[in-house]
Parts: structure tokens; sequence; C-alpha cells
């Protein structure tokens, strides 16, 4: 059995970390990643940081934020031997209640084009790809 919880930061971050390394090419670290970092975002949205735990081990997570008018989705992983049995839709269920609950109605993702897998997860969720030029600036 699995069970979705909000993460207990900082004591499981490290596993966390450790699975979206594991996770494949889909996941870009970078240094908002860092525990620091990690730590501002906690204290902003903590309940939208969750965790699959299953027999004692954490085997997903997803990363959520809202910042009062759009969500947003980062990080979400589930580890390899634990895929296709619903880990992945449980975690995302939650996020999604909890987006709600906050007066959420939309929020986005970023999928690398390559990511086929993903693309097609989120799509089967009701997600529509959404043709736009993304743009980043490092403020550092």
């Amino acid at each position: 059995m699995v069970t979705i919880r909000s993460i207990r930061f900082p004591d499981e971050y490290p596993s966390v970390y450790a699975l979206w390394e594991r996770a494949g090419s889909g996941i870009h670290l970078g240094s908002t990643d860092q525990p620091a970092e990690m730590e501002k975002k906690i204290a902003r949205d903590p309940d939208l940081f969750l965790v699959a735990e299953k027999e004692g081990r954490l085997v997903g997570a997803v990363l959520g934020g809202f910042d009062g008018r759009r969500g947003l989705v980062y990080h979400l992983a589930v580890e390899p031997g634990e895929r296709r049995q619903g880990i992945g839709e449980a975690l995302m269920n939650e996020l999604e209640n909890r987006l709600r609950q906050k007066g959420c109605r939309r929020y986005y993702l970023l999928v690398t084009w390559d990511n086929v897998d993903a693309l097609r997860f989120y799509e089967r969720r009701g997600a529509e790809r959404m043709h736009l030029a993304v743009l980043g600036k490092n403020l550092d």
C-alpha cells in the first residue's frame, strides 16, 4: 500500500533529491534544488511538496507551487522499479486536490519534448500541449 503525504523537510529531502537524480533525463536539477533554496519553497507551500511512501521507503515525489493565481508542478518522479503502478497518478491526484483547496483553477508544468512517456502521462490526465516559447533568466 502506498501513502501520499507531505514531505518531512529537511530530514527526507536527501532521499527525494536522490530519487530525482535517478529519475532519468526528464528532471533537470539546478541550483534552486539545493536544500537552502528548497527551504524557501517549503516556507511558501509546505503542503504542496508530496512524497509517496511504500513499506517505509520513499518511492515517489512531486513538488507543486501556487502563487495565488496559477499553480506549477515540478519534478514528478517515481522510482524506476515502482513505475506503472499508479503512484504517479496518486501523487498528481493529491497535488491537484490540494491546489483546488487553495483556489487554484489552472496549473502549468514543463516537459521536454523528448520525454514522450511524461507527455503521454500528463495528456492522459487532461493536460494540453501549449505551443509557447519558454524563457528563463538567472538573477544571480
